[in-house]
């Protein structure tokens, strides 16, 4: 089975991030020295993904020129002599081959999977959510790859969360046939915790089928009113055709501003320069706060 591209939906209004994101895309906040957006396509190249397909919307624009090449900055850097920055902005401009097709509504995730078919049709693909950021070694999309070339089917990945989160989640019902492998049998998307089948929780990673397209273009609005993926997955299921992988590694949740906050600690603390300074600092504000 042979994996390109990547799909990643930045169309959304980052609601929950507001009001940080009143003018500028959630995805382009920064963790530590870099936006959450370029931890997801690194993390697809590390994978061996060779395409990202930005679903986006007409105020997203900046997302794509991250990735462009910035002539005047370059020349400032040159003169400057700033020769490592400059490495580095001409590095993120030439990492990846960049698509981008416009989300003209935001009608649900499955439908901004959906406005990517003619890029990614008659092809398998991964999607990948600017949300969930996965570090550790293979930990991530390349789990997920990993498993879809041995099994030949789509793949999602999971999580345990705690009962009373399930109702935030796609929920799986699924059977274990080898270590953290699941066949999934069903999905239930933000159920209450007396009706979920388990506490595997879908995350921001997939590996799909081209006929999920034919599923999503039939499909009917779901929870919310939207095109839930969730539903169209569960019609690989029905065709068993659907595996779920417990991912591992380290995953931040960055529309979660615990989450988002605890993500710029975590990667300032493996910078050698600031750890020492940063802990520092840190022990001194924890005794001045009410915990």
């Amino acid at each position: 089975m042979k994996i390109r591209k990547a799909v990643i939906p930045v169309a959304g209004w980052g609601t929950r991030s507001l009001p940080a994101t009143k003018n500028i895309p959630k995805e382009m906040l920064p963790i530590y020295k870099k936006p959450i957006v370029q931890y997801i396509v690194e993390e697809a190249i590390e994978a061996g993904l060779t395409d990202v397909v930005f679903v986006t919307n007409q105020n997203k624009k900046i997302i794509e020129d991250h990735f462009d090449r910035n002539f005047l900055l370059e020349q400032l850097l040159e003169r400057a002599g700033k020769k490592e920055l400059l490495e580095e902005v001409r590095r993120v401009s030439d990492m990846v081959n960049i698509i981008s097709v416009r989300q003209k509504e935001q009608l649900g995730l499955g439908h901004a999977v959906l406005c990517a078919d003619e890029v990614c049709k008659n092809e398998p693909f991964a999607v990948m959510l600017g949300d969930d950021l996965m570090f550790g070694l293979n930990a991530g999309i390349s789990e997920l790859l990993e498993a879809a070339r041995s099994e030949g089917k789509a793949v999602v990945g999971v999580i345990e969360v705690p009962e009373d989160k399930v109702n935030r989640y796609g929920i799986i019902q699924g059977e274990e046939f080898a270590p953290n492998m699941y066949r999934v049998n069903r999905l239930v998307e933000k159920p209450s915790p007396e009706e979920a089948p388990s506490n595997l929780a879908i995350t921001g990673r997939y590996v799909l089928l081209p006929e999920i397209f034919d599923i999503l273009e039939n499909q009917e609005a779901g929870v919310g009113g939207e095109i839930q993926l969730t539903d169209a997955l569960q019609g690989l299921a029905d065709q068993d055709k659907l595996i779920a992988v417990r991912l591992q590694g380290q995953r931040f949740d960055a529309g979660d501003w615990v989450e988002y906050l605890t993500a710029n600690i975590y990667f300032a603390l493996h910078d050698e320069e600031l750890h020492d300074d940063l802990v520092k600092r840190l022990m001194e504000l924890l005794p001045c706060t009410d915990i």
